[in-house]
């Protein structure tokens, strides 16, 4: 067994996607996620490998763009603002059909807003964030340990499907520190890269042109079809999520991801001894959502769900889709960096369910 290291959230993402085999980082400060640029910044050098602070985001984002598409493991990281900013990169990435890495530790909005943790960003992620019909696969997780699996698990999907994949968690799991081991990993089966990344590699003659630009209006819509079948793909696979506390019937279901799921586990406990059970449902993929995980609880539920989040109620409206108006849903979020006590929460619960049973 593999020792366990006291790792700050960023620097374990680091040193994870470091152990994946990422050659390239690409990246601009901007706090809550400095250290994960830091850490980069320090380690690969001395690796033979690519660190490069951009002189902006829009920047960065453009030079994993280059790196991806000479099939290059390369990734970047940034928070909220930054992610806006590279947004036309990210798109032109899925259009493109590259595959990269893109961490995004969450801090609260709009515009400048905070630096204090969030979930705000939800929209942001799920619903491509740039122009285009588009996705990526997001992944939201829970603790320092799991950043670490999720990176090597993030890269090699994204190889597979060559497409953007994002780890997208707030800004109390950026800073925490935590043990964390880091696994020796077998990765999935990757298609080989030199059927599409751009020629000039290996003595390789073929030509090879990474483009999202389609002036026809019949080859971009085709082009669309064929990446929409890519996320169908994605979709049936590739969906991630725990439920906890559901092996039997419940007062309420509990729908959080990240750090929130944490805390709301502790309210399930402090509810537990005042006789209302409930259970939860974490999503660790954001986009795909969990569907298949409402279907096997929706008739487990006495008052129907509660979608817990940082932010004014995002993740609702996934919750909904899901549960498709067969039970009622509830909502408790808090945004520009206020974090709920498991009391706060457990309070909120019980006004739902009208107290103890």
């Amino acid at each position: 067994m593999a020792e366990k290291v006291l790792m700050k959230g960023n620097e374990a993402l680091g040193e994870a996607a470091i152990q994946a085999g990422c050659q390239c980082f690409f990246g601009y400060p901007i706090t809550p996620q400095t250290e994960l640029a830091a850490y980069m910044a320090r380690k690969m050098p001395k690796i033979g490998r690519v660190f490069l602070q951009a002189e902006s985001e829009v920047a960065a984002i453009n030079m994993v763009y280059g790196a991806a598409g000479a099939g290059i493991r390369v990734m970047t990281s940034s928070s909220s603002p930054g992610i806006s900013l590279k947004s036309e990169g990210i798109s032109y990435i899925a259009g493109a059909e590259l595959p990269c890495v893109i961490v995004n530790i969450v801090r609260g909005g709009p515009g400048l807003g905070g630096i204090q943790p969030a979930q705000s960003d939800y929209f942001q992620a799920t619903r491509g964030g740039g122009h285009g019909d588009y996705n990526l696969l997001v992944y939201a997780p829970a603790s320092v340990q799991e950043m670490a699996d999720l990176m090597q698990e993030a890269f090699d999907v994204a190889d597979y499907y060559r497409n953007p994949v994002m780890i997208m968690g707030d800004g109390m799991l950026g800073q925490m520190m935590e043990p964390v081991e880091f696994k020796e990993k077998t990765g999935r089966a990757l298609p080989s890269k030199e059927t599409w990344e751009a020629n000039g590699l290996n003595g390789r003659e073929e030509h090879h042109i990474i483009n999202s630009l389609y002036l026809k209006p019949e080859e971009l819509e085709d082009h669309n079809k064929k990446l929409q079948r890519k996320y169908s793909e994605i979709k049936e696979n590739e969906v991630r999520y725990e439920t906890y506390n559901l092996d039997k019937n419940v007062d309420l279901v509990i729908v959080a991801y990240g750090t929130v799921a944490r805390i709301c586990k502790n309210s399930i406990k402090m509810l537990q001894k005042e006789g209302i059970n409930v259970g939860l449902i974490r999503p660790i993929t954001l986009w795909p959502f969990p569907k298949k995980a409402f279907e096997e609880v929706i008739d487990k539920t006495k008052n129907g769900f509660i979608s817990v989040e940082l932010s004014e109620g995002q993740m609702i409206e996934d919750v909904a889709l899901a549960v498709n108006g067969r039970k009622p849903i509830h909502f408790y979020g808090r945004s520009g960096g206020m974090v709920p006590t498991p009391a706060e929460i457990a309070k909120k619960i019980k006004a739902v369910v009208g107290g103890a049973k």
